[in-house]
């Protein structure tokens, strides 16, 4: 087989697993650390005619990560395209699978190890209301239908827009200060929230910053997601 992935996760999840399967990805997959495949421009803009050239059997992508566009493009190149559609873990979980076999593989440990790993996750002793901001300029939080909502709700973490219309709605600050949450969440992707730039824009609350790998990606990193953004949030209300 070979394969283009355009999801940095699934990037993963293919090269841990079926080593040497991959021959191109995009500018945005960063794992792992070692990954040398050819790269075909980001997940909003991949470039069409590079990917053609890979002469790939399968490219990988996701309905939201990647633009309906782009995909109808590469079909019209006669290139075969599985797109996921991930909103929550169980839902994750059988879509690792099935690009897995679309590449040629079979069920890695690691994907038994991430399903156990969440089979009973640490959970805050009470429910913590939270706000995850996931950009500035303009201020956008998770709203509905979310992987990273079902992920923290998981956890004992209820964000306080999921019940919005909108999946990532504009919320200004003043409203998102004023909802008073248990605890601000702040990933550092895909927005690069640090320690210095988003904590100071809500003083008085708390504030949890995590890893967006382990927040918003569903592959390998799975396994180890709930201790570390447990543990991320434990500390963050301490």
């Amino acid at each position: 087989m070979r394969v283009v992935s355009l999801v940095p996760s699934l990037t993963e999840a293919v090269a841990v697993s079926l080593p040497g399967v991959l021959v191109g990805a995009t500018d945005w997959c960063t794992h792992p650390a070692d990954l040398d495949v050819i790269r075909v421009g980001g997940t909003k803009n991949p470039k069409v005619d590079r990917i053609a050239a890979l002469a790939p059997d399968l490219v990988i992508a996701n309905e939201e990560e990647n633009r309906a566009p782009d995909l109808d493009a590469l079909r019209a190149a006669g290139i075969e395209v599985l797109v996921t559609e991930i909103r929550d873990l169980p839902q994750a979980f059988r879509e690792l699978a099935r690009v897995l076999r679309a590449c040629g593989g079979s069920r890695p440990r690691w994907l038994d190890e991430a399903e156990a790993a969440w089979s009973s996750p640490p959970v805050a002793p009470r429910r913590t209301t939270a706000v995850v901001p996931v950009w500035r300029r303009p201020w956008m939080v998770l709203g509905r239908d979310t992987f990273a909502g079902d992920v923290l709700a998981r956890l004992g973490v209820d964000h306080l827009y999921a019940g919005h219309a909108e999946r990532y709605p504009r919320v200004p600050l003043e409203e998102l200060r004023a909802a008073a949450p248990d605890v601000v969440v702040l990933p550092d992707e895909p927005y690069l929230f640090t320690a210095d730039d988003g904590p100071e824009a809500f003083p008085g609350l708390p504030c949890a910053l995590v890893s967006g790998r382990y927040l918003t990606w569903y592959g390998p990193s799975l396994a180890r997601a709930p201790r570390v953004l447990g543990g991320a949030l434990r500390a963050a209300r301490h």
